[in-house]
């Protein structure tokens, strides 16, 4: 069985999929990043069509400089998935990325039949851990921008499309196309101030509206999200 050789346990990932996938793709997304969104449904159908052959691990690497609601969006993953709904509540902030205010946030898991009192505010925060120990792991791969996909412990970096993906983890699961990982759609720099360490603490998303048709307008410039 394939395993993402960085240390972590494989009992703490977000695993979708059959566990014992010979091919693992690994990740790290940002719930406010469009690209991720896009990329959702696509990772969704690989897993789902690859006859039990390949599994998709999530990891959390949000970007609140850049998408001020992705922090408190991925405590709300993380505390869904400790009341059992994690690729639930994943899938759905996906399709509702205007609105990822802590209000919404409840709502969303009272909608799936969750206590959303947890999934907002100091309840949430326990699962900070969680989210700096994948975003660090995601410095570590050399990330630099979201959606980053990793297949097999080898950066990923074709179209995030389905046939480009079933080729990548055909056979062996070793047709790994190699270079950065956000690919050929880019991603944003986290910039230098990113190469250190993340402090949670100090990295708090904002508690603020989005703009209308939040990062249309400089999407080409930044080359991704």
């Amino acid at each position: 069985m394939s395993i993402p050789d960085d240390g972590f346990d494989i009992s703490t990932e977000h695993v979708f999929g059959d566990q014992e996938a010979p091919v693992t793709v690994v990740e790290y997304g940002d719930f406010e990043c469009p690209y991720c969104a896009a990329a959702a449904p696509v990772l969704r159908e690989l897993v789902e069509d690859s006859g039990g052959r390949v599994r998709l691990i999530f990891r959390n690497f949000p970007l609140p400089d850049v998408h001020p609601h992705a922090l408190t969006a991925a405590l709300a993953a993380e505390a869904a998935g400790a009341q059992g709904a994690y690729w639930q509540m994943h899938d759905l902030l996906f399709t509702k990325q205007d609105r990822l205010d802590d209000r919404s946030l409840k709502a969303y898991a009272d909608h799936l039949g969750l206590d959303g009192n947890l999934v907002v505010g100091a309840a949430a925060q326990e699962f900070g851990d969680k989210i700096e120990a994948d975003f660090s792991a995601g410095l570590d791969e050399g990330v630099g921008g979201t959606p980053t996909l990793v297949i097999d412990g080898e950066p990923y970096a074709g179209r995030v499309e389905v046939a480009a993906l079933r080729r990548a983890t055909g056979g062996s699961g070793n047709g790994i196309l190699g270079g950065s990982g956000a690919g050929t759609d880019g991603g944003v720099d986290p910039g230098p101030r990113r190469q250190r360490r993340w402090s949670f603490g100090a990295r708090r998303a904002q508690r603020e509206a989005l703009p209308e048709e939040p990062e249309q307008d400089d999407a080409d410039d930044r080359g991704g999200h």
